[in-house]
């Protein structure tokens, strides 16, 4: 009996992850399912923020995602955002990449560059993410939309290339959870040449 409980756990703790739980787990530091402020805070500080944007970001996440990662649970002071229940977190006036279950969708990802990426098929200008925001904004959500608003005013600051342009490669990254790790890679190995260059 214990090894058919055995295999009925391994099965449970091999489910894989959805796209939205990929995109936050960077920021869980010890892997414990549960992202803390001072976590979040960390995960920017290792992306290359600052410290005035990772205070911020670190308030501004935990505060206002907490409580609907923890349903049936009273406030915490802490302000814990749970990864498994991140998809009850997802705001109104978003783009749709990710459904309702926060699985990524392909054809909603391909929409935000045929309709609004109209000088770069491939990428946004800061005046088209602009565009792209007020056209998702739905009527009498200012909540969705600053959320969103924040979320991509964010990424844009953090990742735009030389020429002001927001790449799509750099934007899917973001939604399947591989960008903040190559960006976090990319910081150690210049403080490491500049610490073996001074």
């Amino acid at each position: 009996m214990a090894s058919s409980n055995n295999i009925h756990q391994e099965g449970v703790m091999k489910i894989e992850p959805t796209p939205l739980q990929k995109h936050v787990m960077f920021f869980d530091i010890n892997n414990d399912g549960i992202i803390y402020p001072w976590e979040t805070y960390q995960g920017f500080r290792k992306i290359g923020s600052n410290i005035f944007l990772s205070i911020f970001a670190s308030f501004f996440i935990n505060f206002g995602l907490s409580r609907k990662t923890r349903p049936g649970k009273g406030p915490s002071l802490l302000f814990p955002i749970e990864v498994k229940n991140i998809k009850l977190a997802k705001h109104t006036s978003d783009s749709g990449v990710y459904d309702n279950e926060g699985r990524f969708v392909q054809e909603k990802f391909e929409e935000i560059f045929s309709k609004h990426a109209r000088s770069n098929g491939n990428a946004l200008t800061a005046q088209e993410l602009d565009d792209m925001l007020k056209a998702n904004k739905q009527p009498n959500d200012s909540k969705g939309y600053v959320a969103a608003l924040s979320e991509w005013k964010i990424l844009y600051f953090l990742c735009k290339d030389e020429h002001g342009l927001l790449k799509k490669d750099i934007i899917r990254g973001v939604y399947d959870g591989s960008l903040f790790e190559q960006m976090a890679k990319e910081q150690q190995a210049k403080k490491k040449k500049f610490i073996s260059s001074s």
